[in-house]
């Protein structure tokens, strides 16, 4: 898909990753929407990049659905969702003190992560099965986020991990669903990258993290995610498929 033109929404596009791809999608002339629950964020990427900035919880369904028609009103119908917004935490099963994790804040995590991208995704994909087909049958492209945790969970984040490997088990299944509409699907699995939390860490640590990773020994930077985001929606044949971007990295237990 062309993305010159067509319009787009960036679910968490106030900051770190999804910031970068909002501004790459923007370079390459799209049209962007930028959802974040941080409005005074989202608000200042989309001035500075000519898009529309749209107050949205993926998690919920009524949120979720007039960010996508306020969007519309603005920019038309979109092509392109890149799905960012998440959440992290870290908790073990059983803390210092003896007691078990509380139940709500392993619930929050596959809220926000996993039910807010796939709500994020039926909704996008039933406006998108209204409009027009374009070359090959086309009608959209969906990129999900997921994390190295997936596949190589840290000590504490059960949820995290749980939450992120939920958007990868069903990453095949959904373009399955969806090919009968020219819609695609794909994840990115990042690593670790320079984003606003791991910036707000002690110089030491941020050098311990990059040199844990194998080539080049160095953070991630948030345009080379976001730069892989834009590669899968102008790479017609990338569908279905969960792209590790993480210098070779395999996470240690702790």
């Amino acid at each position: 898909m062309n993305i010159q033109g067509q319009a787009a929404l960036v679910t968490g596009g106030g900051s770190g990753l999804g910031e970068a791809t909002a501004r790459e999608l923007a370079r390459l002339g799209a049209k962007v929407a930028v959802l974040d629950l941080n409005m005074a964020n989202a608000e200042r990427v989309a001035a500075e990049i000519g898009g529309v900035a749209v107050h949205c919880n993926v998690s919920d369904a009524d949120s979720m659905a007039q960010a996508i028609q306020t969007a519309a009103a603005a920019h038309g119908p979109a092509r392109i969702l890149m799905q960012i917004a998440g959440i992290g935490t870290a908790k073990r099963v059983v803390g210092k003190d003896g007691k078990a994790a509380p139940l709500e804040e392993f619930a929050k995590v596959i809220n926000v992560n996993l039910i807010g991208t796939y709500n994020a995704a039926r909704l996008f994909a039933e406006a998108c099965t209204q409009l027009d087909p374009m070359e090959d049958g086309a009608r959209g492209v969906m990129v999900f986020t997921a994390s190295v945790a997936a596949f190589d969970g840290q000590v504490g984040q059960q949820a995290y991990s749980a939450s992120k490997a939920g958007v990868v088990g069903m990453t095949l299944p959904m373009a399955r669903d969806l090919a009968q509409h020219g819609i695609r699907v794909c994840t990115i699995a990042p690593g670790l990258f320079k984003t606003p939390l791991l910036a707000s860490l002690p110089e030491p640590i941020q050098q311990s993290l990059a040199a844990s990773i194998p080539f080049p020994a160095r953070l991630g930077k948030p345009s080379e995610f976001a730069e892989l985001a834009c590669h899968i929606v102008s790479n017609d044949h990338l569908n279905g498929e969960v792209i590790r971007l993480d210098g070779a990295l395999r996470m240690a237990p702790r």
